[in-house]
C-alpha cells in the first residue's frame, strides 16, 4: 500500500506556484523596427564604367557596427556598409549604407548586453542591408553585389583583443 504524506511528495503545499514564482523572467530581444538612416551610390565614371571591362574589378567592403545607448530597454544599432569597386585607380561604384534597427532588450543579464548588440542584432539586420546594396549595385547598371555572410562573433573577439591591445600596450612588461 502506498504511502500518503499529505505534503505532495515532500513539497511544501502550494510548492507549485512558489516553484513559478521562483522562474526567473525569459530574456528576450525584441526587433521593434528596422530602416535605412542613410544611402548613397556613386557611379563617378558612368557610362563608360559599364563597358565591358575585361578584367574583374577589386572590391573592398568595410562593416562596422555601432551599438547606441540602451534607454528604457531599447537600443538603436546601426549597421555601416561601405563597398567600393576599383580597376586600377578608377572606381566603378561606391556605396555606402547606414541600416539602422531599433530593439528592445527585456530581462538580459548586464554581461550579456554588449555581446548581444554586437553579434545578435547585426546578424539580425545584415540579410536586409545585403539585399539592399545588391539592389543599389543592380539598379546602377552593374552586376548585383552579394556579400557573403559576416561572422559578426569573430568581429567581436576581434574587437575585445585589439581593445585588451591597447590598454596593454606592453604585455611583457611588469608595471
Amino acid at each position: 500500500m502506498a504511502e500518503e504524506n499529505g505534503n505532495n511528495g515532500g513539497q511544501p503545499a502550494g510548492g507549485a506556484a512558489q516553484g513559478a514564482a521562483a522562474q526567473p523572467a525569459p530574456q528576450n530581444l525584441g526587433v521593434l523596427a528596422q530602416y535605412v538612416k542613410d544611402l548613397s551610390f556613386e557611379s563617378p565614371g558612368a557610362p563608360q564604367s559599364l563597358r565591358d571591362r575585361g578584367t574583374a574589378p577589386n572590391i573592398n567592403i568595410t562593416i562596422n557596427v555601432e551599438p547606441g545607448e540602451v534607454v528604457n530597454n531599447e537600443v538603436e544599432v546601426e549597421l555601416k556598409v561601405d563597398a567600393q569597386a576599383k580597376v586600377g585607380e578608377n572606381v566603378l561604384f561606391a556605396i555606402e549604407l547606414s541600416y539602422g534597427g531599433l530593439f528592445r532588450l527585456t530581462n538580459i543579464p548586464p554581461e550579456a548586453v554588449q555581446p548581444i548588440l554586437r553579434i545578435e542584432c547585426p546578424r539580425l539586420l545584415f540579410p536586409f542591408a545585403r539585399q539592399i546594396l545588391a539592389d543599389a549595385s543592380r539598379n546602377g547598371g552593374f552586376p548585383p553585389l552579394l556579400i557573403d555572410p559576416i561572422d559578426f562573433l569573430a568581429l567581436y573577439r576581434q574587437r575585445l583583443a585589439q581593445a585588451q591591445a591597447a590598454a596593454n600596450p606592453n604585455p611583457g612588461q611588469i608595471a
